[in-house]
């Protein structure tokens, strides 16, 4: 049982309950007569469902009215995916890489949206009005190919107080500083990591190796090839 000032939803064996932040609720839990239980609670963190709408490019924008606590009916796709999560339960030890975590809340993202299409404007409801920190979001999202509308969209900004925010934060304008960030990431990789620049232009933002070698070659003096 999940209670909260609005609202009280009450959970079965093999449910899951979807909580919206920033509520206070006290959650009670009641074993079966004679069965054991376990309570699994995973946190999908914003910074990283802003991440996952970026990457697979989600159309976020409309606001989340319903209620903020949605019950989920089990299925074989979310039961079998906490059946794989049971490991990292049982052995806390072991532990869990970024990148691994991540998969595995990429792949509970994916599943709640096969189980309810309409949770996209629960899970991408940016709307909120504070503003997320800009340099940190840019830092680690300048390599999306996305326009600047939709980068103000995921800090929570209108496009306006965006470049406002950047020219404040970095400096320079939203564009100008996305092609200089790639190119230094760009020529890093190819000096450093020994890369190819076919192999990282559409990783950095660039939509044709072309476009990605002239931009290049205009700011370094020699094409990519040409590096040493």
């Amino acid at each position: 049982m999940f209670e909260t000032a609005s609202q009280k939803v009450s959970m079965g064996k093999g449910q899951m309950l979807l909580i919206r932040k920033n509520q206070l609720g006290e959650l009670t839990k009641t074993p079966l007569h004679g069965e054991d239980y376990q309570t699994i609670i995973i946190f999908l963190k914003e910074d990283l469902l802003r991440t996952i709408a970026l990457e697979e490019q989600i159309e976020i924008g409309q606001k989340f009215t319903g209620k903020p606590n949605v019950l989920i009916p089990g299925n074989d796709f979310l039961n079998g995916f906490f059946q794989s999560v049971m490991p990292y339960v049982h052995h806390p030890e072991e532990k869990v890489t970024t990148a691994l975590g991540m998969l595995k809340v990429k792949e509970a993202v994916q599943l709640l949206l096969h189980a309810m299409p309409p949770l996209k404007d629960f899970l991408f409801d940016f709307s909120e009005p504070y503003k997320i920190d800009l340099e940190k979001f840019m830092l680690s999202n300048f390599h999306f190919n996305v326009p600047v509308e939709r980068f103000a969209q995921l800090t929570g900004r209108s496009l306006a107080a965006f470049k406002r925010d950047f020219q404040k934060t970095f400096g320079s304008s939203p564009r100008q500083w996305l092609q200089e960030k790639r190119l230094s990431e760009a020529r890093h990789l190819i000096e450093k990591k020994n890369k190819k620049a076919s192999a990282i232009y559409l990783d950095l933002g660039f939509e044709s190796l072309s476009h990605f070698s002239h931009a290049f070659k205009k700011k370094f003096g020699k094409a990519p090839t040409e590096w040493v």
